[in-house]
């Protein structure tokens, strides 16, 4: 009898909002073996599992608190997936989008593993959307730039060309920047943004807890504080 073949899904939950995942996503869901899930994406997405999947926590957050590194999720997609199972790696927001989706799938790769990847909903445009903030308006500007607030710890110098940054860019999205907000702040500023520039600051967008709040660049992370 022929070995049935693993092939691994890499689904976007959204935001936040378990009802933001796509159709496709929820669908995949419930032909899951296994789902290896985030932090970030709403455990009630757990519900359209079968009773009978293997569940495997791997979430992240800020700093160190990870509970497995990426190099043990990338093992895991490839183990569980060479035994021949359904795998799903549920991430938050767009597996592709500051996500480490494209990390995932260069492992699987490497092995020969089949899969598939479902984008999500990101918070860059959800956070902005569900604060009533359009980052795009014809009258005001025309441009978007989605920038990680977290770069790799383990890098020697930023590569975020802040000098072009700053003023080559309409609206300028920073994901997981609360603990860098001053240094972002700062760093436009120092590079020619100008510093009563609206900054609106959201988090756990499309959630019960959201919050948001605006100021100007000059005085945002007094406001958040």
């Amino acid at each position: 009898m022929e070995k049935q073949k693993g092939k691994v899904y890499l689904i976007g939950a959204g935001p936040g909002d378990p009802e933001l995942i796509t159709v496709k996503g929820r669908r995949l869901l419930g032909r899951a073996q296994v789902v290896v899930y985030d932090y970030l994406a709403n455990k009630k997405l757990l519900a359209h599992v079968p009773e009978s999947a293997l569940l495997i926590y791997a979430g992240k957050k800020g700093g160190s608190q990870h509970t497995h590194s990426q190099a043990e999720i990338n093992q895991m997609l490839v183990d569980h997936a060479l035994a021949g199972k359904i795998v799903v790696r549920l991430k938050g927001g767009d597996p592709f989008i500051f996500g480490r989706g494209g990390e995932e799938i260069e492992e699987l790769a490497s092995y020969g593993v089949s899969f598939e990847v479902v984008p999500g909903v990101t918070s860059a445009t959800a956070a902005a959307t569900y604060a009533g903030v359009p980052i795009t308006h014809r009258r005001f500007t025309s441009s978007v730039a989605f920038v990680t607030g977290h770069e790799d710890p383990d890098k020697k110098e930023s590569r975020i060309a802040w000098d072009k940054l700053a003023t080559g860019v309409g609206t300028i999205v920073f994901y997981m920047g609360i603990k860098n907000l001053p240094h972002i702040a700062e760093n436009l500023i120092r590079n020619g943004r100008a510093p009563q520039t609206p900054v609106a600051v959201v988090r756990w967008a499309s959630t019960p807890q959201q919050r948001s709040v605006v100021g100007t660049l000059a005085d945002i992370a007094e406001v958040v504080k």
